[in-house]
């Protein structure tokens, strides 16, 4: 699927781990303001994909990438591009709730004040929290642990200091995997109400999450090869939700989807 004005695209994009292919031939356009699914097997590439967009793989010493990750027609791995900066504009939530040992107010505020926000701190911070449906929860207890919160509200949490740093693209690595179902059906509705101000890519195990959330649903698989790893992920078929569930093209995809897979 092409899109006209793509937010982020891979274009050939192969990811190595020193000699080993863990990725192969990625081609992908994420459009603005929508929410964007990878589904797929254990050991596909989602999660490798999905950290390629704003760097994170850099911190593993053998990982190497070639073809072209751009944003907004700009090569994300090009040698004036700082990673610091890309995070910032393409946010990161993570699989499990990750706090920061600080009061509640002091982890929405973090990013704001490490980047020298110059603006009304306590209006930021009411802003995220609300954007992340977690303000009437925490409104009078601003100064109380972040660890004091649920797991849900923890991951809400998260996500509110995510989109204090103001980034324009948040990632999502399985938000929802270490919650319970009242708290997932929450972070669920907070993601459809995020769209409207921010592109969202979800990594998600949860194929009935996909067909609730996502206006578009990449499928990754894994091939065996004779490689050192033995897998190697590729995209399979990238489309809208509906289609990828009711009327895939590829017959993996149709295998997948309906639990034939494997």
């Amino acid at each position: 699927m092409q899109e006209s004005n793509p937010v982020l695209k891979a274009e050939n994009v192969n990811i190595f781990y020193g000699t080993y292919r863990a990725v192969r031939d990625v081609y992908l356009d994420i459009p603005k303001n929508k929410i964007t699914a990878f589904i797929g097997p254990s050991g596909c590439g989602k999660s490798t994909i999905l950290r390629c967009f704003n760097r994170l793989n850099d911190l593993i010493e053998s990982f190497r990438v070639t073809g072209v990750v751009s944003y907004h027609g700009a090569n994300l791995y090009g040698k004036d591009i700082d990673p610091i900066e890309v995070r910032k504009r393409i946010g990161m939530v993570f699989q499990k709730p990750n706090p920061f040992p600080k009061s509640i107010y002091d982890n929405v505020a973090y990013g704001a004040r490490v980047n020298g926000y110059q603006g009304n701190l306590d209006e930021l911070v009411e802003q995220s929290l609300r954007r992340a449906a977690l303000w009437d929860e925490v409104k009078d207890k601003l100064q109380a642990s972040g660890f004091s919160l649920s797991g849900g509200q923890q991951q809400r949490l998260c996500i509110a200091r995510t989109v204090a740093a103001q980034p324009e693209v948040v990632l999502m690595d399985e938000p929802c995997s270490a919650l319970d179902p009242i708290s997932t059906v929450k972070v669920e509705e907070l993601m459809r109400e995020l769209k409207q101000n921010y592109t969202i890519i979800i990594v998600t195990h949860n194929m009935q999450q996909a067909t609730r959330v996502a206006d578009y649903t990449a499928f990754f698989n894994a091939e065996v090869t004779q490689e050192k790893g033995g897998k190697i992920g590729y995209l399979a078929e990238f489309n809208d939700t509906e289609v990828i569930f009711s009327n895939p093209k590829e017959q993996v995809t149709q295998d997948y989807v309906s639990g034939r897979f494997g």
